[in-house]
């Protein structure tokens, strides 16, 4: 990695001030990867510093992804129709035939696009099948790496495949159907435990960290969940997990557990304030509260919400109850970009849908924080990035106020929310180093990333194409059966308008 000099002063711009709606001009000074002051135009330099003209530019904090799937990267634009049960059985074709090569050119991929797109930090839920290893973990942490994005990685595990998970779900196979998913089996859990505590004993890279991510509490026997617990705790790292994400999921858990899915965690003692909800559709007003009490995160994904059919969650809920938002894409097999200003407007306009009542829409105030501040707590790293302010990291964002996204520019928390798409961005700096400069990534030859991805593609044409028949032939008895569990009553409702079930 090539070394930044000891001081950069940026000059000419201009810094969001959040609170106040307006973009201040300042000049700042950035020591090492580290901001070390913010001043007036003009604001004394060491000698010797570089000096970057941020001339019409429009300066915010880096954006964090809360919740992504490296591995989806290559699964970009597969398919269009599917529910979340109808993903999670198509995992063994989008995720099939895949090697270490694959593993490390489909997180570049995600990173890639997120730092041209203002995000510089990112949560991103790794699978590996049967179990996770080092190298793959450590073949996705060294993409980040070389892109220059922070990211806190996040193995996806479980011990029971998706179609133990779901109570009836495999008695509905025919046993032709039952014998192929079989092979789905997953690892027994004391060897993925195993697995992942290898990863954190000897952790090499600086700004990707681990953490854990049981996938969906039901996908997990209660000894994983609790020894996901105890190495979290023992490594102090963060625990990421599916809740509540979609009816038939919450329908499940019930069946299962007799209580709703984050009851069952908190009984178990895994809801902390290193504790993250992805998604969160389905929770009830008790559920919100008992995560908001615990000071846990929700990973609020708009996009792959209605992608998916999923619903649309109550964020107004979660505020009041004092959850931490923070805003998240979802992986690109479900969402199909990673682009987090996109996901900041669904948050807002979500809200917008669910009620006349002006007063509890999410303003674009909130939806901002929660893409840099809320993302930033939910990361564990609250004390260094999601905030331009002396002794954080250096991870600015640079807009140009001469796209016309910014002409003319009314109010600055507005338009990053609702007008900027990512094509306003002209540079990105993350600990203090441009990473993207002049609308170029400076970190990756995209063209050679494009020929990567085909040969990845060709070679793997085969097994997808055996992998696809497979998945044909399930979804016909899984797009049945969980649209019926979606049916059942509830005592909330998450639907757009007219479907009351």
């Amino acid at each position: 990695m090539a070394k930044h000099p000891t001081h950069t002063v940026i000059r000419g711009g201009k810094l969001l001030d959040i609170a106040r709606r307006k973009a201040v001009p300042v000049d700042i000074l950035v020591k090492g990867d580290t901001i070390a002051e913010i001043g007036r135009p003009g604001l004394a330099a060491p000698e010797g510093a570089a000096v970057i003209d941020a001339k019409h530019r429009l300066m915010h904090p880096g954006l964090v992804n809360a919740h992504t799937h490296g591995p989806g990267n290559l699964a970009k634009g597969l398919h269009d129709r599917w529910s979340l049960e109808l993903l999670l059985t198509a995992s063994q074709w989008t995720g099939i035939g895949r090697n270490l090569e694959d593993k490390y050119l489909s997180a570049m991929i995600g990173a890639a696009e997120m730092v041209l797109k203002g995000c510089t930090a990112a949560y991103d839920l790794a699978a590996e099948f049967p179990l996770p290893s080092v190298e793959g973990l450590s073949a996705m942490a060294k993409a980040y790496e070389e892109v220059g994005m922070r990211c806190v990685l996040a193995p996806m595990v479980a011990d029971l495949s998706f179609f133990e998970a779901i109570p009836g779900l495999m008695a509905r196979l025919p046993p032709s159907l039952q014998k192929e998913v079989e092979s789905f089996k997953l690892a027994p859990w004391k060897a993925t435990t195993k697995q992942m505590k290898k990863a954190l004993q000897k952790w090499p890279f600086e700004t990707v960290h681990l953490a854990l991510a049981p996938t969906i509490p039901h996908h997990c026997s209660d000894a994983f969940l609790v020894s996901c617990r105890d190495l979290a705790k023992e490594y102090d790292v963060g625990l990421h997990t599916h809740v509540a994400e979609s009816k038939p999921q919450v329908i499940a858990g019930y069946q299962r557990y007799g209580t709703s899915l984050a009851a069952h965690m908190d009984a178990l003692g895994l809801v902390s304030d290193r504790f993250t909800v992805a998604h969160g559709v389905w929770l009830d007003d008790d559920d919100m509260k008992r995560l908001g009490d615990r000071g846990a995160s929700v990973a609020h994904n708009p996009g792959s919400n209605m992608r998916l059919g999923s619903g649309l969650a109550d964020v107004r809920g979660m505020l009041t109850r004092k959850v931490n938002v923070a805003i998240g894409t979802d992986g690109a097999s479900c969402s199909d970009n990673q682009n987090v200003y996109e996901a900041m407007r669904l948050a807002s306009l979500a809200s917008k849908v669910q009620g006349p009542d002006v007063e509890k829409w999410v303003t674009t105030e909130e939806a901002l924080r929660a893409a840099t501040e809320g993302g930033a707590r939910a990361l564990g790293l609250s004390k260094q990035i999601g905030r331009i302010e002396p002794g954080y990291k250096a991870d600015i964002v640079f807009l140009d106020l001469h796209h016309i996204n910014w002409i003319p520019m009314n109010d600055p928390v507005n338009q990053i929310v609702h007008a900027e798409d990512g094509n306003g961005v002209h540079s990105v700096m993350i600990g203090g180093r441009m990473v993207v400069e002049n609308r170029k990534l400076l970190t990756v030859d995209l063209p050679k990333l494009a020929a990567q991805a085909a040969a990845s593609q060709a070679r793997r044409a085969a097994p997808m194409g055996e992998a696809r028949k497979l998945y044909d032939r399930l979804e016909k008895v899984v797009g049945s059966f969980c649209p019926g569990l979606a049916k059942a009553p509830l005592h909330i409702h998450r639907y757009g308008a007219g479907h009351m079930h």
